[in-house]
């Protein structure tokens, strides 16, 4: 589960990370009225305007301004409020700002230059431990840096028995060349960073830019969070922080009823039963010439209102011209599946979009009884390669 910015802010503040000053606004009036509170907390006389959208990039898009006053606080609140923000993260339709963060100035004048890092947690599969990835150069996109400067990124692997050792974070200081006050800051940073990592169930934390202050202040200026979304019945309190207008409806409907649906491009729509056997069917269509336009799994046991409900959810891109039912019965029955086909049919009314069916498995002769005595106008198939190339054929007629 993906958050905005300021709530993933406000977990860390929890933990005790510092994090700047900052207040969310749905209007240019309370933006405003924000700026005045954070100035009567900070002193601070500009501050940040940044959407709050579920993507990155948002500052090349036009989606982060500096105001120097209260009345550019009005008016960049004004131009990003309502705007369909379009990042590299968000693709070409891009998303609608609905609010924004106001923060707290962090560029002040002192006794030392401003510094920028880069740091991210995040579960390292392969090893089984959690990998902190670090980088002078904060503020960049972390690809780029590692296509051009490899040897700038730093990781710290953390030993799940032990946990984050005292001497790690002294490394990770020791790696941003920090001294002084900064460098005993920067290992309380990390230190409190891990806790909020581990104690919110994360599966991503990046923190682009970690930022030094001129007097040496280590704070999070801005925060990407995606929580694992298996481990929320422990946190209710997060699990309320979701905001589903930042997903795509389809896949907040398909959730609904238990069945897991991805959105893609393609002109294929896919109604499968099992992760391997979505990707294969997939794959299968891609090498026969075909796009998928979703991966949706109905799950081991598939019932036939939820082969329905997958129905009514493929049908409503536009952009699929055929679907491909591929079923093998293990724990799921075949004909509970081709009962779905039916009731879908009947109860949707009519469907103009040709079917492909593989039944495989448990009662598949069931299954292609109930298909052939049904009077639908549907497509069988036996062997996967046979289903592929029958969509292709379907598509190019």
């Amino acid at each position: 589960m993906n958050l905005h910015e300021f709530q993933a802010k406000q977990i860390l503040r929890s933990y005790g990370v510092p994090v700047p000053v900052g207040i969310v606004a749905e209007t240019p009036e309370l933006a405003v009225k924000a700026a005045e509170e954070i100035q009567q907390i900070t002193d601070s006389d500009r501050w940040a305007v940044k959407a709050q959208i579920h993507a990155g990039g948002r500052g090349k898009g036009g989606g982060v301004k500096i105001a120097q006053s209260l009345h550019e606080v009005w008016e960049k609140s004004s131009q990003i409020i309502g705007m369909t923000l379009v990042t590299p993260q968000t693709g070409p339709g891009g998303k609608l700002v609905s609010k924004v963060l106001v923060e707290q100035n962090i560029f002040y004048p002192g006794e030392s230059e401003p510094r920028e890092f880069y740091m991210s947690m995040l579960l390292n599969r392969a090893s089984g431990r959690v990998m902190i990835m670090y980088s002078t150069e904060g503020g960049m996109d972390i690809e780029e840096v590692a296509e051009k400067t490899p040897h700038l990124i730093f990781t710290e692997e953390v030993d799940p028995k032990v946990g984050l050792q005292d001497f790690q974070c002294r490394k990770i200081a020791y790696n941003f060349k920090l001294e002084g006050a900064a460098h005993k800051n920067m290992q309380k940073f990390v230190k409190s960073l891990y806790d909020a990592y581990m104690g919110s169930d994360a599966a991503l934390l990046e923190i682009n830019p970690v930022f030094k202050t001129s007097d040496n202040l280590i704070m999070a200026a801005d925060c990407k969070m995606r929580l694992d979304q298996n481990a929320l019945f422990r946190h209710p309190d997060l699990l309320a922080m979701r905001d589903l207008a930042e997903e795509d409806p389809a896949e907040v409907e398909a959730g609904a009823h238990h069945l897991n649906y991805v959105k893609l491009s393609g002109n294929v729509g896919c109604m499968v039963n099992g992760a391997g056997l979505a990707m294969a069917t997939m794959d299968i269509i891609k090498l026969s010439g075909g796009e998928p336009a979703n991966f949706l799994d109905v799950g081991g046991t598939a019932n036939a209102e939820r082969v329905e409900q997958a129905f009514r959810i493929i049908m409503k891109d536009p952009n699929v011209k055929v679907i491909l039912v591929n079923i093998f019965g293990g724990i799921v029955r075949c004909d509970r599946v081709a009962q779905g086909i039916v009731d879908a049919y009947r109860n949707i009314g009519t469907i103009d979009i040709p079917i492909i069916v593989r039944l495989q498995g448990t009662n598949a002769e069931e299954a292609k009884v109930l298909i052939e005595h049904s009077g639908l106008k549907v497509f069988s198939a036996v062997l996967l390669q046979e289903a592929a190339e029958l969509v292709t054929k379907v598509l190019e007629n």
